[in-house]
């Protein structure tokens, strides 16, 4: 038999997330963002549950090259453009379309030999500051485009760096305006907690978007966690990380439990040895201190880990499930047999970290199952 662990992959939440993200800008067309393998869930796994989005926009040309295998004849955005030349072969030849975000690029297009043009995305850094071309900057690398027989239509678009805090949109808005007032083209600006805070009813002012671009929210994280729960956004966890309790242990007060003893029990208690360590994609840096634990269900029932998560175990205080055992289930996050569900956003944040790196994070050991 093999190790317990195992990841279940919820299609029916992506299906709605994908909907809660077009409640939210019901006049956009919605880009679903799968890079980094579909922010470690798989993009073969989320493209049923995602193949209603309008169009898929990532990084990676040998995840645009999977999608047209499985079907997509729709759009594929690569959201940083391409990084050599003979990039732009391939996206000549499956049809994709590329943000342009610095001189270079235009100076491969320049030179690309294609019978059909490339629609393209033309990227502002309004304040970001990573890739894009500064508001002085932007209209004269439009003009070049626009000159390019190799391109066709020229999108626009930028990427806000504040849109999950108290800055918010607004200073970037305002550049984005000024830069781009009557040039022609499609707009598009919003990222998943642009799409959740700052448009619907209460829309910033100005922030009109022809494509959204979701892409934590599809998985059921809160993009501005813990100002923001899951819940409080009606987002469904579409990752489950669940094993089983392998061992048990009764510890005396004074016991210690783990490398580094860093758990010492204050008073007698059962223990539970669960199979998941971070060689499974479990933070290292959970707690699990006497003061503090990271949230885990066991049998539905919320508890904690106790001592230093360990390459493949960590333990969990079974105080609060006197009658679990060897076998007992644990949801280390996302949907608990029982109905229970417990926020990969919270036990990220217990290790400091954010439920996206968590995501990312699953180890190729772990086995994984759509339900």
């Amino acid at each position: 038999m093999s190790r317990p662990i195992q990841a279940l992959i919820h299609v029916d939440a992506l299906r709605h997330n994908l909907a809660r993200a077009r409640q939210s800008a019901p006049d956009a067309r919605v880009w679903a963002v799968v890079k980094a393998n579909a922010y470690g869930h798989g993009i073969e796994r989320v493209y049923e549950g995602l193949r209603g989005a309008d169009g898929f926009a990532l990084l990676d040309l040998a995840e645009a090259t999977a999608l047209r295998a499985l079907g997509w004849r729709g759009p594929i955005l690569l959201l940083e453009g391409v990084f050599e030349q003979r990039d732009l072969e391939l996206c000549s030849r499956l049809d994709l379309w590329h943000v342009v975000h610095c001189s270079e690029q235009i100076d491969m297009l320049a030179v690309h030999k294609t019978h059909v043009p490339h629609r393209v995305f033309l990227k502002l850094n309004s304040g970001m500051n990573r890739l894009g071309f500064t508001p002085a900057q932007f209209r004269a690398a439009w003009t070049r485009l626009n000159a390019l027989p190799q391109v066709d239509e020229i999108s626009l678009m930028t990427h806000f760096s504040d849109a999950d805090g108290p800055v918010g949109v607004a200073r970037q808005l305002v550049a984005f305006n000024a830069a781009t007032q009557d040039l022609p083209g499609e707009r598009s600006l919003s990222n998943s907690a642009a799409v959740l805070r700052h448009m619907g009813p209460q829309a910033a002012a100005g922030l009109r978007s022809d494509w959204i671009r979701p892409g934590v929210v599809l998985y059921g994280a809160s993009p501005d966690y813990p100002e923001h729960s899951a819940a409080d956004w009606a987002l469904q966890p579409v990752m489950t990380l669940r094993s089983r309790v392998v061992g048990v242990q009764q510890l005396a007060a004074g016991d210690s439990v783990g490398y580094g003893s860093t758990f010492v029990a204050p008073r007698p208690m059962r223990i539970g040895v669960v199979a998941c360590g971070y060689a499974d994609g479990y933070l290292r840096a959970s707690p699990g201190t006497v003061e503090r634990g990271t949230p885990v269900l066991v049998d539905g029932v919320r508890t904690r880990t106790v001592g230093r998560v360990s390459m493949d175990l960590l333990t969990v205080d079974l105080t609060p499930v006197p009658t679990a055992g060897m076998g007992a289930e644990v949801t280390l996050w996302g949907r608990a047999s029982n109905g229970a569900q417990l926020s990969i956003d919270e036990v990220a944040a217990a290790g400091g970290s954010i439920g996206y790196e968590l995501m990312c994070a699953l180890a190729t050991r772990v086995p994984v199952t759509l339900v």
